[in-house]
């Protein structure tokens, strides 16, 4: 096998901390029929990904224990070849894409990536890579838990963890959509909650449904509860009400008739392609932490686990760490 039939590959081989990722050296994969091979150059790094290396997502269930397992559901990048069957993409189209698979030897944090193809859209123009690599993971759990809940113009939504990727998401989708948004966040984060579009803001406090019921009497049509508050978000939702979780095991039980349902992410390429319009239009911002090597997986890991982020950490293939003096290479004279 030649070198150019390798790329590099973020794997683990054991559940543990960020020490055990490893970056290996493994054969590219080939698309099969309905299947596209992008060239990664951009990888978003988010809270699934830590659950999938800790071993949390097969304590509960979610993901068979396998001898290697890949890391990455969001990938912006070059097609690079079609499999059989493929039309309305071509190689060199610049697409964004969704891994919605779990039990999978290789994730988006490579260098390159197969997907289905209807898990794939063109990447909205004028932004960067990066940039784009923030919507299809994020983008789509917003998008798809406001469709489960089912409001109408003018119907109130409480979104928790407003200042966080999905919640930033849901509640630019939710004013798109002609709802009312309250919001809820850290007292700092006011400020960008607001600027996305919230018309109410609570800050976080332990009587959730109290304070949300001092500004919306009877309380919200709805809730999409994406900081998993469960018993206190449900409380701020009216009797008969909906409340999405967004978390296996957030979902609170289901009083006062309110439809309690957990949203589980699926890849769909057309629906993505609606939210690059919308980037495009300006209806929806893209927030990037930090871009870092592939190699800095681990780093990025620790960062994200440490909260505070106010936009994803974006893995680049394609950046390499400065050399310094000290471990460069010196060519004699």
């Amino acid at each position: 096998m030649t070198e150019r039939e390798l790329m590099r590959a973020v794997v683990v081989h054991a559940f543990g901390g960020p020490e055990v990722l490893r970056i290996t050296d493994v054969p590219t994969p080939v698309p099969a029929e309905g299947q596209v091979l992008i060239r990664v150059e951009a990888a978003t790094v988010n809270p699934v990904d830590l659950a999938t290396r800790s071993g949390a997502l097969t304590e509960a269930g979610l993901l068979p224990a396998r001898e290697v397992i890949g890391i990455g559901w969001d990938v912006a990048g070059t097609v690079e070849r079609t499999g059989p069957g493929v039309t309305g993409l071509v190689p060199g189209d610049q697409v964004i894409g969704l891994s919605d698979r779990l039990d999978i030897p290789l994730g988006t944090q490579a260098e390159h990536v197969v997907l289905d193809a209807d898990a794939v859209a063109p990447a909205p123009a004028g932004v960067s890579s990066a940039q784009a690599a923030t919507l299809p993971l994020n983008g789509l759990t917003a998008a798809q838990a406001l469709d489960g809940l089912g409001l109408t113009g003018g119907q109130t939504l409480l979104v928790t963890g407003a200042a966080g990727a999905v919640g930033g998401f849901a509640v630019q989708l939710a004013v798109a959509r002609g709802l009312r948004v309250v919001a809820v966040a850290g007292a700092a984060d006011e400020p960008l909650v607001r600027g996305l579009g919230a018309e109410l803001f609570v800050p976080r406090t332990a009587r959730l449904g109290e304070a949300v019921r001092a500004l919306v009497p009877g309380g919200v049509h709805a809730a999409l509860d994406a900081a998993v508050t469960g018993a206190a978000a449900l409380d701020a939702v009216r009797s008969g009400g909906a409340f999405a979780a967004l978390v296996a095991g957030g979902a609170p039980s289901p009083l006062r008739g309110i439809r309690v349902f957990n949203h589980w992410i699926r890849a769909d390429g057309a629906h993505l392609s609606r939210l690059a319009a919308l980037v495009e239009a300006g209806a929806l911002t893209l927030r990037v932490a930090e871009s870092l090597p592939l190699d800095d997986v681990a780093a990025a890991h620790r960062r994200l686990a440490e909260g505070g982020l106010r936009g994803r950490l974006v893995l680049i293939p394609g950046l390499y760490r400065p050399v310094s003096v000290e471990q460069s290479v010196r060519v004699p004279s």
